[in-house]
């Protein structure tokens, strides 16, 4: 596999942004990935975590049988996508392979987790993935280093526990987040002015959550009029005000959002690895974030949307330095 040591420098079509963030997601990837991880998903103990507010979420656990480090990696995906998301499921892999303990842990209503809470997910539901974060730090690594890394719409959760932990009694070594939502109004317009791929990726997985909500709680949940939307702001505006307590689309994207002040008073040690030519998240978002102590940002000029792959074979240079990155924090 490549080693994160060399600059991350794809060349002909990978150094195309579409390229990167539609294979990282593939079908090809996909192969390729659950065959490399077959012993290590063989291995997974299934956990629920109930937090304080009685939410579950469904999680996999996985013992290092060789390297270790005592150290646990819990790690969060993106939207619509899941502990087996070829991205999440890649980089599990690699840290076991380093030596350390991994837990990842899905959303409210993804993965194969619809069933346990009657509420639905959105992207403001903080207090249930700190409190899950909590909860598996105690259980799986009490008094050891504990590391968070999240993708995509996980970043943005890691970003925001890495801000509101420490108030909580959450104390984190190091916080990662790879391709993180900054400004969710952005994305959205992102999302509808880029290829018309991405809108209906997501629609089509949207969708495919909802029926599956619908049809286990059918006197809550009655959606034929969200159904006959068909952009996702219209989806995403509809939900908000009919099932939410969200006064309007506007306040509840900010409602998430960790661009402007947000993130000053930041403590806990915080990494940000993204691409300039990330389709979905602007990189102005980014290079409008507050220089903190804390905070380190590398913005690569390739790599698209949770991409970084290195070659045909398809392996992603992030999972490498994720690796290199806690390697080096664990070992001091």
């Amino acid at each position: 596999m490549p080693k994160a040591e060399a600059p991350f420098e794809p060349t002909g079509l990978l150094a195309s942004r579409h390229v990167q963030s539609v294979l990282t997601s593939g079908p090809w990837r996909r192969l390729r990935v659950r065959r490399q991880a077959a012993a290590f998903l063989h291995r997974s103990q299934r956990c629920i975590v109930e937090t304080r507010d009685g939410t579950r979420l469904l999680g996999f656990f996985n013992h290092a049988r060789s390297h270790r480090r005592d150290a646990l990696v819990i790690l969060l995906h993106g939207w619509e996508g899941s502990v087996e998301s070829n991205y999440l499921l890649s980089s599990a892999l690699a840290f076991d392979q380093a030596g350390f303990d991994t837990f990842r842990l899905n959303f409210r209503d993804h993965g194969e987790s619809h069933h346990l809470n009657e509420g639905l997910f959105h992207s403001c539901l903080l207090e249930e993935v700190l409190d899950a974060v909590a909860q598996i730090s105690a259980r799986y690594r009490p008094g050891r280093p504990v590391y968070l890394v999240g993708f995509s719409l996980g970043g943005n959760f890691a970003l925001r526990i890495a801000r509101q932990g420490p108030a909580r009694g959450l104390s984190l070594p190091r916080v990662v987040a790879v391709s993180p939502v900054i400004r969710p109004r952005h994305v959205l317009d992102a999302l509808e002015r880029e290829l018309s791929i991405y809108e209906t990726y997501f629609v089509r997985k949207w969708r495919r959550s909802l029926k599956i909500k619908q049809a286990l709680f059918p006197e809550r949940y009655r959606l034929d009029a969200w159904f006959k939307l068909k952009r996702l702001r219209e989806q995403t505006e509809w939900l908000v005000e009919q099932l939410t307590e969200f006064s309007d689309l506007e306040a509840y994207l900010e409602g998430y959002s960790v661009a402007g002040d947000y993130l000053e008073g930041l403590r806990t040690p915080t990494l940000i690895i993204t691409a300039e030519d990330d389709p979905v998240i602007p990189a102005a978002d980014f290079l409008g974030l507050p220089r903190l102590p804390a905070l380190d940002l590398e913005m690569l000029r390739h790599g698209g949307h949770c991409g970084f792959l290195a070659n045909w074979r398809l392996d992603s240079w992030i999972e490498q330095r994720l690796t290199e990155e806690l390697c080096t924090l664990t070992d001091k």
